[in-house]
């Protein structure tokens, strides 16, 4: 029994130590995976608050959401094309241009940095869906519908109300009689000198949404020395392109379907409220008293976005005129609080100055939009750095977007216009736009840029690794 005894006591000392040697092996499994979960939570930890540590870029933007992620922030089947690739070659040597080569391989994501100007315009008909779906497959996070009303007020996109007859083919339609003034030839001397340009002009006023919708986009064009309407309607620069407006292709939009389009695109949104060019209150219904205010047309392109339960922070509605703007944070403060204020200067003594600045920011205006030349100038050294008024604005804490990239031509001409006219003299080859892009992004803080080719600010942003 003794002997049995002792081995029963040996048994169950060694099944003990059995466990206890199976408990310290499980403790030291666990405790060697404690730091792995630790990595973990603290690498979720970055994830959830990375966002949060965004550049100034965003300073004075408080309320807005330019630059959130939404979740398909890198979705989509980007593909930027030769012209980065060639602006990027054309580059003289240096730091920037090195850093950017080195981005070649992508991958290329879309980014809110690069905003589609009427979609892209460069080669495609402005304001029309093929435009848009060119403009989000090279990148661009954020579309924009300039929106103006039909006969029957319904909201459309065109840039004008009044310029069907250079961005569709209206006059080669039954549609031109229904046009406010229909095509006059132009007239020339004994000698054929022009002494009387070619001219017409068409509404959207004019006609209804259906009729509308029977058009199609093509180039914003037109042949001043036209004797015929089919002369007319040509004259696209030779810097763009007819290539992609023929006649199964530039289908028109009205801004409800743009919603659904660029819904179904990923893309935010930025409508442009267009000033009227019929006299307001509009005779909607002929009987001779206006009944259609231009607080009315301001609401509708707002309920059009809540009918379609867009959030307002996805749309960034714009206009010209500050009584649309101080309409939209009285009346829609959700979507007025990231309303864009488009500055229409032409030169750079109609800008605001710093007091004015800081007035619209007391009155709760947060993005202000001026043309690229009111943003830049040129030192001493011939170098582009930012302006008095780029850095008075980002003083009142203001935020900045600009236009419009892609629109200018051929830049080495020396010859390049409205939107280069302040830094023209540092513009020297095809490739400076990328030093454009450059100062705007690191130097004014920009938001986002509207560009007539996306490609191009695309490029640059996922270089850059902006949102």
């Amino acid at each position: 029994m003794k002997k049995k005894s002792a081995n029963v006591c040996a048994t169950h000392l060694a099944a003990e130590s059995t466990l206890e040697q199976r408990r310290n092996d499980n403790m030291i499994r666990q405790t060697s995976f404690h730091p792995v979960l630790i990595i973990l939570f603290f690498f979720l930890v970055l994830l959830v608050i990375a966002p949060a540590l965004a550049s100034g870029r965003n300073d004075g933007m408080e309320g807005t959401s330019f630059h959130d992620a939404s979740p398909d922030n890198s979705s989509g089947n980007v593909q930027l094309g030769p012209r980065p690739f060639f602006l990027v070659e054309d580059m003289e040597g240096g730091e920037l241009k090195s850093k950017l080569a080195r981005c070649g391989a992508g991958p290329f994501r879309k980014t809110y940095f690069s905003i589609g100007h009427r979609g892209a315009p460069l080669q495609f008909p402005e304001h029309t869906a093929e435009s848009y779906r060119a403009a989000a497959r090279m990148g661009a996070g954020i579309l924009e519908c300039d929106v103006t009303f039909t006969r029957d007020k319904e909201l459309v996109c065109r840039h004008s109300q009044c310029d069907l007859h250079t961005t569709t083919n209206i006059l080669e339609t039954p549609l031109a009689e229904k046009c406010t003034r229909p095509f006059t030839p132009a007239q020339f001397d004994a000698s054929g000198n022009l002494i009387q340009e070619a001219s017409a002009r068409c509404c959207t006023s004019d006609i209804t949404l259906d009729e509308f919708k029977s058009l199609k986009g093509k180039m914003d064009a037109f042949n001043p020395g036209a004797r015929n309407v089919a002369e007319y309607v040509g004259g696209t620069p030779a810097w763009r392109t007819d290539l992609y407006a023929g006649p199964t292709s530039g289908t028109l939009l009205s801004h409800r379907e743009s919603i659904e389009l660029f819904s179904k695109l990923g893309a935010k949104m930025t409508p442009e409220l267009k000033s009227a060019e019929v006299a307001m209150p509009y005779d909607s219904d002929g009987d001779g008293v206006g009944d259609y205010t231009q607080e009315h047309y301001a609401q509708q392109m707002i309920d059009e976005y809540k009918a379609a339960d867009v959030k307002p922070r996805d749309v960034f509605p714009q206009s010209f005129d500050i009584r649309d703007i101080r309409y939209w944070i009285a009346r829609e403060p959700e979507f007025g609080r990231q309303a864009v204020y488009l500055d229409d200067a032409n030169t750079v003594a109609d800008l605001p100055n710093a007091s004015q600045l800081t007035a619209y920011k007391a009155e709760g205006i947060n993005i202000v939009a001026p043309p690229i030349f009111a943003l830049l100038d040129v030192d001493g050294g011939g170098n582009i750095i930012p302006s008095s008024y780029a850095l008075q604005a980002r003083a009142a804490g203001l935020g900045l977007i600009t236009w419009t990239l892609e629109r200018s031509g051929i830049l080495a001409d020396g010859d390049n216009g409205f939107y280069y006219q302040t830094f023209d003299s540092a513009i020297r080859r095809e490739g400076d736009v990328m030093k454009v892009l450059d100062v705007l992004n690191r130097e004014v803080g920009v938001l986002g840029i509207f560009s007539d080719w996306p490609a191009t600010v695309s490029y640059y942003a996922n270089c850059m690794k902006l949102k």
